[in-house]
């Protein structure tokens, strides 16, 4: 993946971590799991990532 893709789901993990925060300020249930579903498929995303990195350097 490149550099954009990169940026693109780092970007949505920081998305995540806000809606989860501003579920928390508001006790707003469904937007703090918004934001940690947001978080955990942003994280699949960079591990989905990494696996590819690694066997193109093979």
């Amino acid at each position: 993946m490149g550099i954009g893709d990169k940026i693109q789901n780092e970007a949505e993990h920081l998305g995540g971590k806000a809606k989860e925060a501003a579920g928390n300020a508001t006790d707003n249930d469904q937007l703090r799991a918004e934001g940690q579903r947001d978080q955990v498929v942003a994280d699949a995303k960079k591990v989905g990532e990494n696996v590819k990195d690694a066997f193109k350097k093979d």
